[in-house]
């Protein structure tokens, strides 16, 4: 676990939660778990934040969900990456990246 929990940044979690998707799809929960054990605890995805954000996602196209049960017999709502939540994706590492790429150069200058 991380020393120090980080606030995500505006825009941030819905391409951490579409990342997540790509791999598999998941349950509400197992995508904060998840995204909290790769970013070793930098992330914590508070449900408040996390299950409005599967809604507009969902809404948007992005991702689907269905109503399955889970390992333990609960009824939970999987979400899966749809094609145009692919494209997305791809669009927004590419400009993460960029923003990324120029804030090293920023902090990198004298």
């Amino acid at each position: 676990m991380a020393k120090h929990k980080t606030d995500l940044l505006k825009g941030t979690l819905d391409l951490m939660i579409l990342r997540v998707l790509e791999l598999r799809p998941l349950h509400g929960a197992a995508i904060a778990e998840r995204i909290e054990q790769v970013t070793a605890g930098t992330f914590a995805v508070k449900a408040g934040s996390l299950f409005p954000a599967l809604h507009r996602l969902e809404e948007q196209g992005w991702i689907a969900g269905e109503w399955t049960e889970s390992s333990d017999k609960r009824r939970v709502r999987a979400y899966e990456l749809t094609t145009g939540g692919r494209k997305r994706l791809a669009s927004e590492k590419a400009s993460w990246r960029r923003v990324v790429s120029a804030m090293d150069q920023l902090l990198k200058s004298e």
